[in-house]
């Protein structure tokens, strides 16, 4: 494996599947299986999931919520979405536990990092919940957060794309794929792959990111081999 101990980034849009909300039970056992077969083969797995398949906080201050609140909704549906994940993994008899940015026992522990590493060393999968805590701050700046703290070698962001284009490749078939990019450059092209947060937080601390398409069943263990998929960003 190319990596021990990873920060995966997984989008909650995606685990809608094609029921356009909600949580799709083919797409999250689809998700647990590839983290199961990631833990057996010894990689320690931290996990941040998003909350839009839910409610996202940003849009739900454009239709007139308070954005302090919105963002607060937004981090109890990272939790629903965890409790999720979490109930599939151990579904699999792979042992995870959820961790919460806001007390909330018994919904889950109160984040603490030595408690997190020591069980990420056990084989345990630790799902990051709740965000950062705090209002104005993404789930990508919350995964740029947690993976610094648990010294992972690198955040996995799974998407619904195979990795960073030179423009939106939904939008404009020109559009072509970087194999890797520089944070440097993704800030200087305007290319929103994460908020700029996140970015910088993973620049100024020496976290690889790779972009990957997580929908597809299998990339992940090709991400984790070192396989040419995806987007590497870096330094």
């Amino acid at each position: 494996m190319k990596y021990k101990r990873v920060l995966l980034k997984l989008s909650g849009e995606s685990l809608m599947g094609e029921q356009g909300y909600g949580i799709d039970p083919d797409r999250l056992n689809d998700y647990a299986e590839q983290i199961k077969e990631a833990v057996e083969l010894g990689v320690q797995v931290g996990i941040v999931i998003g909350g839009g398949n839910i409610f996202r906080g940003l849009s739900g201050a454009s239709k007139g919520f308070d954005r302090y609140k919105g963002d607060q909704m937004g981090m109890l549906a990272t939790v629903i979405n965890a409790l999720a994940l979490n109930s599939a993994l151990n579904g699999m008899d792979i042992t995870s536990r959820v961790m919460t940015a806001i007390r909330m026992e018994p919904v889950g522990e109160f984040y603490d990092k030595p408690k997190a590493v020591a069980a990420l060393d056990k084989g345990e999968v630790v799902i990051l919940a709740a965000g950062t805590g705090n209002p104005y701050f993404t789930t990508d700046t919350g995964s740029s957060l947690r993976g610094i703290e648990i010294e992972a070698d690198v955040m996995l962001k799974g998407t619904r794309v195979d990795g960073v284009y030179t423009a939106d490749p939904e939008k404009d078939p020109t559009a072509t794929k970087y194999d890797s990019i520089s944070f440097d450059e993704v800030y200087n092209k305007g290319l929103q792959i994460m908020d700029l947060t996140a970015t910088a937080m993973c620049k100024e601390n020496d976290l690889k990111v790779v972009v990957f398409d997580m929908d597809t069943k299998g990339n992940l263990l090709k991400v984790l081999k070192g396989e040419n998929i995806g987007t590497l960003v870096h330094n």
